[in-house]
């Protein structure tokens, strides 16, 4: 009673009871808790690994792994060992060329690329899906034979946009025999040369579509340098210009062309 006297006098009663509040709901919190774990079921989730008396289902879980990774594998895939890395190489030449800075925009460029690639490999897609997907769907051919057959017209494709300069590099750094034919290249030197002939060949369409937009800006650099306008910048001038010239020529019909065609 002397204790509850004192606190109805006491001015902050509030401040000695809220020393108790986190102990109070933690309690509420355990209690409420424990009810609703008594009245739901849960269920046990087991992830483990058991021994198999069939080779089948070994064989089924190996293809399940290589398939996963293949997925996680996909965009790198795309990129390298397709038309696209010489797409958007020559899309970003283009842009940096007029000088348009973010216009159009990196979503734009990847995307057009990834397009323009789907266009340029259907043929390949289309011969590694009658080659090597439905036969294997069918149960035709093993998953390993399907691969094999898979990889020949993607291997053919990098073969025809591939120089022989690259080709000999690697295999000469990778210490091989001279081969006899192109089935005898691995397709681990294969790759990387197919890669570094890809970015000469965008590097050097990229080089050419520099070269009028890199004359225009010379030219209005040297005119207003003639007539004292040192204090305006060439690119405000430049700029729209380029943007004339490339739209009076039709420039996106023409590097899309460019495009394509080099792939034939």
């Amino acid at each position: 009673m002397k204790l509850l006297t004192y606190f109805k006098k006491t001015s902050f009663p509030g401040l000695y009871f809220s020393r108790f509040i986190p102990a109070i709901f933690l309690i509420l919190f355990i209690f409420v808790d424990n009810s609703f774990a008594a009245s739901v079921p849960l269920p046990s989730i087991k992830i483990g690994i058991e021994k198999s008396d069939r080779p089948e289902d070994v064989s089924l879980s190996l293809q399940i792994l290589i398939f996963m990774t293949v997925i996680s594998l996909a965009p790198t895939i795309l990129i390298m060992l397709t038309s696209f890395t010489r797409t958007v190489v020559v899309l970003s030449f283009t842009r940096n060329a007029l000088g348009t800075q973010q216009t159009p925009s990196n979503q734009l460029i990847i995307g057009l690329s990834l397009f323009l690639t789907l266009f340029i490999m259907g043929p390949v897609f289309k011969k590694v899906n009658d080659v090597a997907v439905k036969p294997y769907m069918d149960k035709k051919i093993s998953f390993q034979s399907a691969i094999s057959k898979g990889s020949e017209p993607l291997r053919e494709f990098m073969f025809k946009q591939t120089r022989e300069e690259d080709l000999a590099v690697f295999i000469e750094a990778a210490r091989l025999p001279r081969p006899d034919k192109l089935g005898d290249i691995p397709t681990d030197v294969l790759i990387p040369s197919f890669i570094i002939s890809e970015l000469r060949t965008a590097f050097q369409i990229g080089f050419l579509i520099y070269i009028p937009f890199l004359l225009i800006d010379v030219v209005v650099a040297t005119t207003l340098m003639g007539m004292g306008m040192m204090m305006v910048p060439p690119m405000m001038i430049s700029l729209p210009l380029k943007l004339m010239l490339f739209i009076m020529v039709d420039g996106w019909n023409l590097i899309v062309r460019a495009i394509v065609l080099s792939f034939n």
